[in-house]
């Protein structure tokens, strides 16, 4: 039965989802249905090529939304953001900033903004903050990656300034659970790492090569807590502040290893290519502010979202592995 709250926010709003067939926003679109939506666009790059100032023009002329949400984004593990730190900058920044500027041209209502973990300081402080946000440099090679989303949070503030335009701002931690991309050259750590045990297993290798030492931790939601923390903050956030999404259970690359080798039945060898950079050396978030302004906290255990994304995987994988998959390592998030 649906909420008649928040049906009624729904029911009449034009509402538009940047990556809307992705891995997040595929569950934030069934979520939004669900809950009365009925003008629900979701452009394909096709499209629009958000990069692009006139395709994003032409995108608000057709669609004409009350509610943007921004979640389109150039992402990968620490291997893509190490080859590509030029691209990942630029695409990131370049959609954001015209989204946000023809959002506040179009007389949008509202837009929610994805920003990242990646945008913390290297060494903050855990659980991280909102406040420490800006109380240092972030880890080097996620760095151009993470600044260019944070610009747009920047962005949002000052178009709220000037123009009284109502921009919030979400910062996910390490995000998992089906429709995730697997493949090897450019997912991030938990698909990277299930891919690679599998493949392993199903070709009978002696053992499988992770980068790193596997000392870092990280801390990881799952993907329909994420979906729904971003409908609850569109229903009922509309402060400056950014917010952290997080799950509060912080867990080791080493011991992630070994619990998807446990889990996907590879009884290989690991070794670690210590030449390889860890990245962040923790991240864990403090999510009081997200339960406080819209009372959201993740429902998920990482044991039960490991169990469904595996199975997952398992269920929608053909069973083939390639050269990269048997010898390259695993991206790391």
């Amino acid at each position: 039965m649906k909420d008649s709250g928040r049906a009624d926010f729904w029911a009449h709003k034009r509402v538009v989802i940047t990556g809307g067939h992705g891995f997040l926003g595929s569950f934030v679109a069934e979520k939004i249905r669900q809950r009365g939506c009925r003008e629900l666009f979701l452009p394909r790059r096709q499209q629009y090529d958000l990069r692009k100032k006139e395709d994003v023009t032409q995108l608000f002329q057709d669609a004409h939304p009350h509610l943007f949400i921004h979640l389109a984004a150039v992402v990968g593990g620490i291997g893509a953001n190490r080859q590509h730190p030029g691209k990942f900058f630029y695409e990131n920044a370049i959609m954001g900033l015209h989204v946000i500027e023809c959002a506040r041209r179009y007389g949008t209502d509202k837009l929610v903004c994805m920003g990242t973990v990646c945008s913390y300081p290297k060494f903050t402080p855990v659980p991280f903050k909102e406040e420490d946000l800006w109380a240092g440099y972030p880890e080097e090679t996620n760095a151009p990656y993470g600044l260019a989303k944070k610009m747009l949070l920047v962005q949002l503030q000052a178009y709220r300034l000037e123009y009284g335009f109502n921009g919030i701002y979400l910062v996910p931690v390490n995000l998992y659970g089906p429709r995730d991309n697997f493949d090897p050259e450019t997912s991030h750590v938990i698909p990277a790492l299930i891919r690679k045990c599998v493949d392993a297993r199903d070709s009978g290798a002696p053992n499988i090569l992770i980068w790193g030492t596997g000392a870092a931790t990280r801390e990881f939601l799952y993907v329909k807590d994420a979906a729904e923390a971003i409908v609850l903050a569109a229903e009922k956030y509309n402060k400056a502040e950014p917010v952290n999404l997080g799950s509060g259970e912080e867990i080791s690359i080493r011991d992630l290893v070994f619990q998807i080798k446990e889990s996907v039945g590879y009884d290989g060898a690991v070794e670690w290519d210590n030449t390889k950079p860890d990245g962040q050396p923790r991240r864990c978030l403090d999510t009081t502010r997200a339960l406080r302004e819209f009372g959201w906290r993740a429902q998920t255990t990482f044991r039960e979202g490991l169990d469904r994304t595996i199975a997952w995987f398992l269920e929608n994988y053909d069973g083939k592995f390639d050269e990269v998959a048997k010898t390259g390592s695993a991206p790391r998030g």
